[in-house]
């Protein structure tokens, strides 16, 4: 297997554009010019990959035929209601097909780049568009591109595939379109459905008859910061891995965790993101032989927050993280006000923020974060046959 990555990039990949709406595509162009300015695409091994929209094949193993040519329809149609469409979360625009199935391909191309051996890693920013269900849209998303990636890997001949999704919202969509397939694990982070959309992720949710096990969730209290954060994550992600033995980690890293994220309500930092990168990252190398499929996701910190996540995140796959002390190039800094002015542009890559945490340990009056592990080890460390007491499961 060839020791590289594979970022998968084309300018039309920004026409997945819903007008006045939080999710932009700006964030996307900042990142790709952000981590083009730090010279992170131009590393040794590094491979900028022109994706093709996912054709109809691809696109109904995961999603009904009707609601394909709805989407299609819906621009045509000032009038069009139903599927999800037209709603102020997934309002309808031109070109919505064309754009959607571009991204679908992104990720696509991406897992098949790492599953035949192309490359070791590969990434897609524009993609982990999570919320998407078999018939219809929902939370931003019309076409579920990490799913339809999971399902062309299965197709390919993956047994194991593991998806890991750190976004603050709950990754309803693969989790439902996967929730009764064994070869598939979905493990989640995220704000309590109590207090976010989409109102699903509780500990319970472990996988339908068949694949009990299979469907791994961990939701967090509102507040909660790096240090919490990071505890969870450690606590279950690792060991919930390491028992399903996955070929292939897929991973959706949506930056709306972050404490300046307008629609959301944890407190993390760019350094805790960072770190988290660096973690899958080291999963996937023990794993999977190194082979790790990563998308973008939700982040509505447009200009302050994603492109430097997302910067990081190429970086941790393309090679050496960054230093969190650099700074921000200057000629990113003028594209970034000229395309939204009156944001803060951030100078330095970090948010000097140490990322630091406690391990887990099952004694002691426990705190919500505490709490919330043990309810998720609880629930689906037996169905992986771990202890959910042991912190050494």
């Amino acid at each position: 297997m060839a020791d590289d990555t594979v970022v998968v990039w084309d300018e039309g990949l920004l026409a997945y554009d819903m007008g006045d709406h939080p999710l932009d595509p700006v964030r996307v162009e900042l990142t790709m010019a952000l981590a083009r300015e730090l010279g992170v695409l131009d590393r040794p091994g590094v491979r900028l990959v022109k994706p093709e929209p996912a054709d109809d094949e691809l696109l109904t193993r995961v999603h009904d035929p009707r609601y394909l040519d709805a989407v299609r329809a819906a621009p045509r149609d000032p009038l069009f209601a139903g599927f999800g469409l037209g709603t102020s979360d997934n309002p309808v625009f031109d070109g919505m097909h064309e754009s959607s199935a571009l991204v679908a391909g992104a990720s696509v191309a991406a897992a098949e780049a790492v599953w035949r051996g192309d490359a070791r890693r590969a990434v897609n920013v524009a993609g982990g568009l999570h919320h998407a269900m078999p018939d219809r849209a929902a939370g931003f998303c019309v076409y579920n591109d990490p799913a339809v990636a999971i399902a062309r890997l299965l197709d390919l001949g993956a047994e194991r595939i593991a998806y890991v999704d750190v976004d603050v919202h709950h990754g309803d969509g693969v989790q439902q379109i996967f929730y009764h397939d064994p070869r598939v694990l979905t493990v989640s982070l995220h704000e309590t459905p109590l207090a976010l959309f989409p109102g699903t992720g509780f500990p319970d949710e472990t996988g339908g008859p068949g694949a009990e096990g299979s469907a791994v969730n961990l939701p967090l209290p509102p507040g909660v910061g790096d240090a919490g954060w990071q505890r969870a994550f450690h606590a279950v992600v690792p060991s919930v891995l390491r028992a399903f033995r996955p070929q292939l980690l897929v991973t959706q890293c949506g930056a709306d965790g972050h404490r300046l994220d307008p629609l959301a309500d944890l407190q993390l930092s760019v350094d805790g993101q960072r770190a988290t990168y660096r973690t899958l990252r080291a999963l996937a190398d023990e794993l999977c032989d190194g082979r790790w499929v990563a998308t973008g996701g939700g982040g509505y910190a447009l200009v302050e927050v994603v492109p430097r996540a997302w910067t990081h995140l190429l970086a941790v796959a393309t090679g050496e993280p960054i230093d969190p002390a650099t700074l921000t190039p200057p000629a990113w800094r003028e594209l970034a006000a000229k395309r939204r002015p009156g944001h803060e542009v951030p100078l330095r890559m970090t948010d000097d923020v140490d990322p630091a945490y406690e391990p887990w340990q099952p004694n002691g009056e426990p705190d919500p974060v505490g709490r919330a592990i043990a309810a998720t080890r609880r629930a689906v460390f037996p169905l992986l046959g771990l202890d959910p007491y042991d912190p050494r499961d």
